[in-house]
């Protein structure tokens, strides 16, 4: 006789977790890597706003820094990190941190160094490009592996930070120039940089994530003092602070991969603002 059981009910397919606010905070990044991609293509070099616009891309460049920063942190104290919100953040990193900056040095530098050869001028530019979008797709693959991401360590400097060491840079030689500090061919360092940048993202230096760090855990009382005091000293001198302190927060961060495994472990726990591992238990 035919049987009379019910065919096997297939399983639903798995619902996407798409979170608001984290994913808001990352399109924010995004349209920040457009806005600062646009203002570097209409710059026009024989215009007396060449500068104004290269500074308003600058801006644009470090402000999505600043979505970036914010989208990781609500999805994590909100519990709603995702791996659709994983690779949407790492596509609009590779346009505001990759794109964005590669599209900027070649336009105030290396398009006037090659001028017969804007071919190598490209080329230059593409190697940061390229080694940026190696480090997210490497980043995102450990991300997946059990104990390969999301734990205390990136490896290779993080993209965001080197778009920010260079707009930060670049704002700073601006400053310089409009000084008359800079009369001279100081603003070629830019593409070195960008050069040893593109070689540390995809190095295998670790650098620490500050994932652990609580915003609402208790302080001592000394180091609310300073905290204040610098930003007071930051919201009074802004505008003549911040030309230094951007490039030196970026740079400092950059350095510490270097020293950190230097160090002893209690001074890493204390400046990275963790808890001492057991011994025995080892670090990732």
């Amino acid at each position: 006789m035919p049987s009379s059981s019910n065919p096997p009910i297939e399983p639903e397919p798995p619902k996407l977790k798409i979170y608001f606010l984290p994913n808001l905070m990352t399109a924010g990044n995004l349209f920040c890597g457009f806005v600062a991609l646009t203002k570097i293509v209409e710059a026009d070099a024989g215009s007396a706003e060449f500068n104004a616009t290269i500074r308003h891309a600058l801006f644009f460049i470090l402000l999505a820094c600043i979505f970036d920063l914010l989208d990781g942190r609500l999805a994590r104290m909100g519990g709603s990190e995702s791996p659709f919100g994983r690779e949407f953040d790492s596509l609009a990193d590779l346009i505001s941190f990759g794109a964005a900056p590669a599209f900027l040095v070649h336009r105030i530098v290396l398009h006037d160094v090659f001028v017969r050869y804007q071919e190598v001028g490209w080329f230059i530019s593409s190697i940061y490009l390229i080694c940026g979008a190696l480090r997210l797709a490497r980043f995102n693959c450990l991300a997946t592996t059990a104990g390969g991401g999301g734990g205390r360590e990136f490896t290779g400097f993080p993209i965001p930070m080197a778009a920010g060491l260079v707009a930060s840079l670049t704002l700073f030689l601006m400053w310089l120039d409009e000084r008359d500090f800079a009369r001279g061919n100081w603003r070629y360092v830019l593409p070195v940089i960008m050069i040893f940048l593109s070689m540390m993202m995809v190095s295998e230096v670790k650098y620490p994530t500050f994932k652990k760090f609580d915003l609402r855990a208790t302080r001592p009382f000394t180091k609310l003092v300073i905290a204040a005091l610098f930003i007071g000293l930051l919201v009074v001198l802004r505008t003549k602070v911040l030309p230094f302190l951007l490039p030196s927060i970026f740079t400092a961060y950059l350095v510490y991969g270097f020293v950190r495994p230097r160090i002893s472990r209690r001074m890493r726990a204390e400046i990275e603002e963790e808890e001492e591992e057991e011994p025995g238990e080892g670090e990732r």
